[in-house]
Protein backbone atom coordinates (compact mmCIF):
# COMPACT_ATOMS: atom_id res chain seq x y z
CA UNK A 1 0.00 0.00 0.00
CA UNK A 2 1.19 3.48 -1.20
CA UNK A 3 2.33 5.82 1.58
CA UNK A 4 2.58 9.46 1.35
CA UNK A 5 3.78 12.12 3.49
CA UNK A 6 4.10 16.08 2.20
CA UNK A 7 6.41 19.09 3.82
CA UNK A 8 7.21 22.20 3.11
CA UNK A 9 4.04 23.89 3.74
CA UNK A 10 4.36 26.94 6.36
CA UNK A 11 3.41 31.08 6.49
CA UNK A 12 4.42 33.19 3.87
CA UNK A 13 3.73 36.80 2.45
CA UNK A 14 1.99 37.26 -1.03
CA UNK A 15 4.17 37.21 -3.46
CA UNK A 16 6.91 35.16 -1.32
CA UNK A 17 7.44 31.52 -2.49
CA UNK A 18 7.09 27.93 -1.06
CA UNK A 19 8.05 24.35 -2.21
CA UNK A 20 6.12 21.42 -1.49
CA UNK A 21 7.68 17.91 -0.97
CA UNK A 22 6.05 14.72 -1.08
CA UNK A 23 8.06 11.29 -0.05
CA UNK A 24 6.23 8.42 -1.28
CA UNK A 25 6.87 4.86 -0.33
CA UNK A 26 5.59 1.18 -0.69
CA UNK A 27 5.79 0.33 -4.27
CA UNK A 28 7.62 1.34 -7.64
CA UNK A 29 7.42 5.22 -7.55
CA UNK A 30 8.06 5.72 -11.17
CA UNK A 31 5.37 3.72 -12.79
CA UNK A 32 3.10 5.97 -11.30
CA UNK A 33 1.02 9.55 -12.05
CA UNK A 34 1.61 11.99 -8.92
CA UNK A 35 -0.40 15.06 -8.62
CA UNK A 36 -1.34 17.74 -5.58
CA UNK A 37 -4.65 19.03 -4.66
CA UNK A 38 -5.86 21.96 -2.31
CA UNK A 39 -8.24 22.29 -0.28
CA UNK A 40 -9.78 25.93 1.52
CA UNK A 41 -11.80 26.31 4.20
CA UNK A 42 -14.78 25.50 3.28
CA UNK A 43 -14.71 24.44 -0.24
CA UNK A 44 -14.06 21.38 -2.10
CA UNK A 45 -10.70 19.57 -2.67
CA UNK A 46 -9.62 21.16 -6.03
CA UNK A 47 -6.94 19.65 -8.56
CA UNK A 48 -3.62 21.83 -8.39
CA UNK A 49 -1.01 20.23 -11.06
CA UNK A 50 -0.05 16.67 -11.82
CA UNK A 51 2.77 15.01 -13.38
CA UNK A 52 3.06 11.82 -15.58
CA UNK A 53 5.40 8.77 -14.46
CA UNK A 54 7.70 9.15 -17.34
CA UNK A 55 8.30 12.74 -16.48
CA UNK A 56 7.12 13.72 -20.09
CA UNK A 57 3.74 15.85 -19.30
CA UNK A 58 2.58 18.11 -17.04
CA UNK A 59 -1.37 19.14 -16.32
CA UNK A 60 -2.33 22.66 -14.46
CA UNK A 61 -5.54 24.12 -13.10
CA UNK A 62 -6.02 27.29 -14.34
CA UNK A 63 -5.63 28.83 -11.76
CA UNK A 64 -1.82 28.39 -10.67
CA UNK A 65 -0.47 28.14 -14.23
CA UNK A 66 2.61 30.33 -14.66
CA UNK A 67 3.00 30.60 -10.78
CA UNK A 68 3.37 26.82 -9.58
CA UNK A 69 5.74 23.85 -11.33
CA UNK A 70 5.76 19.88 -10.52
CA UNK A 71 8.36 17.85 -10.58
CA UNK A 72 9.35 13.89 -9.51
CA UNK A 73 12.61 12.75 -8.54
CA UNK A 74 11.70 9.24 -9.58
CA UNK A 75 15.59 8.25 -7.49
CA UNK A 76 14.47 9.75 -4.45
CA UNK A 77 10.73 8.51 -4.66
CA UNK A 78 9.72 12.44 -4.34
CA UNK A 79 7.30 14.81 -6.47
CA UNK A 80 7.78 18.59 -5.76
CA UNK A 81 5.54 21.54 -6.37
CA UNK A 82 7.10 25.24 -6.66
CA UNK A 83 5.07 27.48 -5.62
CA UNK A 84 5.65 31.13 -6.67
CA UNK A 85 3.97 34.52 -6.41
CA UNK A 86 1.95 33.20 -3.71
CA UNK A 87 -1.59 34.85 -3.39
CA UNK A 88 -3.38 34.74 -0.57
CA UNK A 89 -6.30 32.83 -2.74
CA UNK A 90 -3.86 29.75 -2.97
CA UNK A 91 -4.17 29.31 1.43
CA UNK A 92 -5.28 26.13 1.69
CA UNK A 93 -3.78 22.21 2.46
CA UNK A 94 -2.18 20.84 0.05
CA UNK A 95 -2.22 17.00 -0.36
CA UNK A 96 -0.17 14.59 -2.66
CA UNK A 97 -2.06 12.32 -4.44
CA UNK A 98 -1.05 9.06 -6.60
CA UNK A 99 -3.24 6.95 -9.02
CA UNK A 100 -3.69 3.03 -8.83
CA UNK A 101 -2.98 2.94 -12.38
CA UNK A 102 0.06 3.33 -14.60
CA UNK A 103 -1.46 5.62 -16.60
CA UNK A 104 -2.70 9.56 -16.42
CA UNK A 105 -6.37 9.86 -16.45
CA UNK A 106 -7.23 13.22 -15.79
CA UNK A 107 -7.66 14.72 -11.94
CA UNK A 108 -10.30 12.24 -11.64
CA UNK A 109 -7.96 9.21 -11.60
CA UNK A 110 -6.02 9.51 -8.36
CA UNK A 111 -7.02 7.73 -5.70
CA UNK A 112 -4.25 7.45 -2.69
CA UNK A 113 -3.52 10.73 -0.76
CA UNK A 114 -1.18 12.12 1.73
CA UNK A 115 -2.51 13.58 5.59
CA UNK A 116 -1.91 17.38 3.70
CA UNK A 117 0.13 20.14 4.85
CA UNK A 118 -0.86 23.62 5.33
CA UNK A 119 0.33 26.65 3.35
CA UNK A 120 -1.39 29.69 4.89
CA UNK A 121 -0.44 33.03 2.45
CA UNK A 122 -0.68 36.54 4.22
CA UNK A 123 -1.94 39.86 2.90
Amino acid sequence: QVQLVESGGGLVQAGGSLRLSCAASGRTFSNYPMGWFRQAPGKEREFVAAITRSEGSTYYADSVKGRFTISRDNGKNSVYLQMNSLKPEDTAVYYCATSSRYFYLGPEGFDSWGQGTQVTVSS
